[in-house]
């Protein structure tokens, strides 16, 4: 068992976080919202610090899943930054979404520091995040991976390492494209039947036994019939999301003429009022409700 720091108690880090403290490990918690850090310690244990560095003091794996690249940044260098509490040879395991550009940057600050740093994004969502299912896709070196793996793999199906610093950033960049593209192709026909007079959830159970089936149709299908969007992954962060991937596109040149136009829809589900609705609200638009 190990001491560990897990700093960003969202709806994915506080039962990530939680997974790692039922199995054992030590865990000290940070989250600029205090109140979140003392719950996580109410329900879970540990304890919790005032700064990132307090919070990696001793700990020889730290975890991050915060929000975008500046939030990211500020707590691994900034002012009080985790890495200025880290010893070296230890593992900073970062789950946030963000782009390969600050995933290689913290690598290269944290290889000054004599330290090491994977870009380690998750994708399953809340609910992955709460039944510890989640798929981790890891960019950095093998050594400090497989030291981190059978920790990680606490709240997790699948670890994976993809390549080098921000391999693991760009893995999710390919995960969020894809997923754009089905729940767009699964609102479209989803209203696309209820319009042609169909018993959609009865259609869903068949094509769902076909090659049409994905887990989005397994598991938003009959939501997204029921007009249901309260949970999941919210707009507002596929958004965040498709504008990393959009922006690495254009450096790389890879065309991605579906996912700017289906990033557009997203944006006119925020102006419906729907940044936090699940992201299969896409269907949203095509109701106009």
């Amino acid at each position: 068992m190990a001491k560990v720091a897990f700093l960003g108690l969202g709806v994915m880090g506080f039962p990530m976080a939680g997974f790692l403290a039922k199995n054992g490990h030590e865990v000290t918690v940070f989250n600029r919202t205090r109140a979140k850090s003392d719950a996580w310690v109410t329900k879970h244990g540990g304890k919790a610090a005032d700064t990132p560095k307090a919070a990696a003091q001793g700990a020889t794996f730290v975890f991050s899943c915060v929000g975008d690249d500046p939030d990211l940044r500020a707590i691994a260098v900034g002012a009080d930054g985790a890495f200025e509490g880290m010893a070296a040879g230890s593992i900073y395991i970062d789950h946030t979404t963000a782009s390969a550009d600050i995933a290689r940057e913290l690598f290269a600050a944290a290889a000054r520091k004599g330290i090491h740093f994977i870009d380690a994004p998750v994708s399953g969502g809340q609910a992955g995040a709460e039944n510890g299912t989640l798929t981790v896709m890891c960019g950095g070196e093998a050594g400090p991976f497989e030291t981190a793996r059978p920790v990680i793999s606490h709240f997790a199906k699948a670890v994976t390492l993809l390549g080098p610093a921000g391999a693991g950033q760009l893995t999710k960049m390919v995960n969020q494209i894809c997923i754009a593209g089905l729940v767009q192709g699964l609102a479209e026909a989803i209203n696309f039947g209820v319009k042609a007079g169909l018993d959609m959830k009865q259609v869903l159970d068949v094509i769902g036994k076909g090659a049409a089936q994905s887990w989005q149709m397994d598991n938003r299908g009959k939501t997204m019939v029921d007009d249901k969007f309260d949970f999941g992954f919210a707009v507002d962060w596929m958004r965040k999301d498709l504008r990393i991937t959009l922006a690495e596109a254009k450096k790389n040149g890879a065309p991605l003429p579906a996912t700017e136009v289906i990033n557009g829809y997203y944006g006119e589900v925020q102006k419906m009022g729907g940044g936090r609705w699940d992201t299969s609200s896409l269907i949203r638009r095509l109701q106009k409700k």
